[in-house]
């Protein structure tokens, strides 16, 4: 069996970096973080409640940062977090002495609560109404009386804005770190449903309920927390607790809104997102990237992996010599191939995205048996779900796979395209095929398309990839002309178009406006201008410059 090289690199430049994750040298997965990105999913303001909508039943929150960010109700109810259990944490037996009280903490935890108990009225005032939310188990009917306008609160950036809305939020607070995500106003502990052995699961339920962690606090166990051992979590828990309590220290601070804690650099989410005990190396192309991923792996207690990270220091490009630009330019194609020979196509709407599976070369004359269909379909199911985390497509996706006349080879598709997506980081949704072989599925939307985010709407056909023919607009230009040369004052009209339209009007259509003249006894003048739309004319007075409407 051929052994996987998996590659992170990293392209460190001044108004761009970005990351790609190579699997034997095939893109899998890419992100990139520019100087003007704000804010950035996951960052976390104190904001204040602008107003109330109740027929959307949401709330706009001025944070600080560019349009007054959504808030929608159910944001604003507890979350259980997708917890396995949803109980309150109990109190190890350990932690207490020959008396059955809590003995002394030290360390992070008990700096945290020290501060806790010492904090400013509005650090206290949050944390109050955080409890009550939780105990009195709020209900949407509830929301416009307990947050009315003018109300602070901590919100969470869960999706960032996207073209002209903007950012969505939520009052359920988590912050991530290597191993374990913290829970600063919910006390539940939690594993991630990846983890499906049941006695990891216990081994690890274990261990998060003897670490030291604030009373009204919780966490979860991520993924990559399978197979470590308790002293991983507890250096993170460590640091995570530590950056808490930078937020309560930024909320001492008069001003409103602001930020109160950002998500990392790109950098250093990938190494805490993507670094895992199969990747093989590392490779960064500047020295200040460099430093930095060490100073990342060092933090999250990753010094073993430091021999993996690599400097790049040749002239070519860093994506040329990986062969990754080339791969990046495949991403935004309309059609993609597959190693039989068929290939998908993928239209994004706004609606959502449509995605249509052909055999194309495959076919030939086994293109309609059972087998070489089946065949077409799984390649295509694989390359849809790499798409999708490519592109970072999100909403809606329908699937239009080749007809299958056979029940078990939908279901075949079916159960494949489920174990393809569950590594998927953002949670995706798959339903079975329809009668006509239509797959719908949901996908996370936290970010605008990779397409959104590089390019711009066509100024010239304003993102419709279509304008108006030459024959068209010479209908167009004959119709105006019969309106305006009706007049009496009209003597003279001379029209100003674009020169492919021109070339239109004095090769094919140029018996057809003499006969304008001859009807109506006025004087037609021509000119081409580079300038004007391929879409737009005028007819004016050659002697004043008077635009005839």
């Amino acid at each position: 069996m051929e052994k996987i090289k998996k590659q992170i690199i990293f392209n460190a430049e001044q108004l761009e970096t970005s990351c790609a994750l190579l699997n034997n040298g095939k893109l899998e997965e890419y992100h990139i973080e520019r100087s003007y990105d704000d804010p950035v999913v996951g960052s976390v303001y104190l904001g204040r409640i602008v107003n109330l909508e109740p027929s959307l039943q949401a709330a706009f929150v001025d944070i600080g940062v560019g349009k007054n960010a959504f808030l929608h109700y159910w944001d604003m109810i507890p979350a259980t977090f997708d917890l396995d259990s949803d109980e309150m944490k109990p109190v190890d037996e350990s932690a207490l002495d020959e008396n059955g009280k809590p003995k002394k903490k030290t360390g992070i935890a008990e700096k945290l609560r020290m501060f806790l108990r010492t904090s400013a009225k509005r650090s206290k005032q949050l944390r109050e109404n955080e409890k009550k939310r939780r105990k009195s188990k709020i209900t949407v009917k509830e929301i416009p009386d307990l947050f009315r306008p003018g109300t602070e609160l901590l919100v969470q950036v869960v999706k960032g804005p996207i073209g002209t809305k903007g950012a969505r939020v939520t009052t359920n607070i988590s912050i991530p770190g290597r191993y374990l995500v913290l829970l600063p106003y919910s006390d539940h502990i939690g594993l991630s449903t990846k983890i499906e052995k049941s006695s990891e699961r216990s081994r690890l339920r274990k261990i998060l309920k003897e670490l030291d962690i604030p009373e009204g606090m919780g966490m979860i166990c991520r993924t990559v927390g399978e197979g470590r051992k308790a002293i991983y979590f507890q250096h993170d828990l460590n640091l995570l607790l530590d950056t808490w309590q930078r937020v309560e220290e930024a909320l001492e601070k008069p001003q409103v809104p602001a930020v109160v804690y950002s998500e990392p650099t790109l950098l250093e989410r990938s190494i805490r997102d993507l670094m895992t005990e199969d990747i093989n190396e590392i490779v960064v192309n500047t020295r200040d990237a460099f430093e930095l991923i060490n100073k990342t792996l060092n933090k999250f207690g990753g010094k073993r992996l430091a021999s993996k990270v690599k400097r790049y220091d040749r002239p070519a490009p860093i994506f040329e010599t990986y062969n990754v630009q080339q791969q990046i330019e495949d991403i935004f194609k309309r059609e993609v191939p597959l190693p039989s020979g068929g290939y998908i196509c993928i239209d994004e709407t706004e609606a959502l995205i449509a995605i249509d599976v052909n055999t194309g070369k495959g076919g030939g004359k086994r293109g309609d048996q059972p087998e070489v269909i089946l065949e077409t379909n799984l390649e295509a199911a694989e390359e849809v779900a790499r798409q999708l985390r490519l592109r970072n497509i999100g909403g809606q996706v329908v699937i239009d796979f080749i007809d299958m006349r056979l029940t078990k080879d939908r279901d075949t598709i079916y159960k494949h395209m489920r174990k393809l997506v569950k590594n998927d980081r953002a949670k995706t949704h798959v339903l079975p095929l329809s009668r006509f072989g239509l797959m719908e599925m949901t996908r996370q939307r936290e970010h605008e398309s990779l397409k959104d985010t590089i390019y711009i709407k066509c100024p010239y056909c304003h993102g419709s990839g279509h304008i108006k023919s030459e024959i068209s607009m010479s209908v167009e230009i004959q119709r105006r002309l019969h309106t305006v040369l009706r007049s009496n004052r009209v003597k003279e009209v001379r029209i100003i178009m674009h020169p492919e339209i021109l070339n239109r009007l004095k090769t094919q259509d140029e018996q057809l406006f003499r006969d304008l003249e001859s009807k109506f006894g006025r004087a037609l003048s021509f000119r081409a201008d580079d300038s004007i739309h391929h879409e737009e004319f005028k007819l004016v007075d050659p002697v004043s410059g008077k635009e005839y409407r």
